[in-house]
């Protein structure tokens, strides 16, 4: 048997050990991020990280970001980390993304119609409901360790503002003759 002599083979090869050394150095990084996250002083970090996460987080460090602590229905709460800057949009975004992480790493996949949650509630801060999305939320005196709530909230069709949440009557009317 003669070792072959085309260089194809050989280009395939040095394909294959590159591809398997690229598949090492990944491992071998995700295993070290995956030690670096379970450390107890970055217990903060998402389990996935992004850019924007991380910096929010060195931010928060530095005193230009603040933690804003939600308040839900059940009156469970958590926390998420803000630029000083952010609006109310922001803080939905951060909301939403923080609870799928949660629901995520306790049920897997499960899917929330956040649609319907903003149709339904709103924030409040101290008793003011956040409806402006670009609101900036320290103009509402907001501030590191704020606290904002949950509030059964809908908006009415007519002005596409929130109006109070009115009793389901679903048979109102059906039995006034006119």
């Amino acid at each position: 048997m003669s070792e072959p002599t085309s260089s194809g083979v050989k280009e395939d090869d040095n394909l294959a050990l590159e591809y398997n050394s690229n598949n090492v150095k990944k491992a071998k990084l995700n295993s070290t991020l995956a030690a670096l996250l379970d450390d107890p002083v970055l217990a903060d970090v998402p389990k996935k990280p992004t850019l924007s996460d991380v910096d929010t987080l060195i931010s928060l460090e530095l005193g230009s970001a603040m933690r804003v602590s939600v308040l839900k229905l059940d009156n469970t709460s958590f926390d998420v980390a803000l630029m000083n800057s952010a609006t109310v949009k922001d803080l939905k975004l951060a909301i939403k993304k923080k609870i799928n992480e949660m629901e995520q790493s306790k049920m897997g996949h499960r899917h929330i119609s956040w649609k319907h949650v903003w149709r339904n509630f709103c924030l409040s801060y101290h008793n003011e409901k956040l409806l402006n999305d670009d609101a900036i939320l320290q103009d509402h005196g907001m501030r590191n360790h704020s606290q904002v709530h949950f509030i059964p909230y809908v908006m009415s069709r007519a002005s596409k503002r929130h109006s109070r949440r009115r009793k389901h009557r679903f048979f109102h009317g059906l039995n006034r003759r006119e």
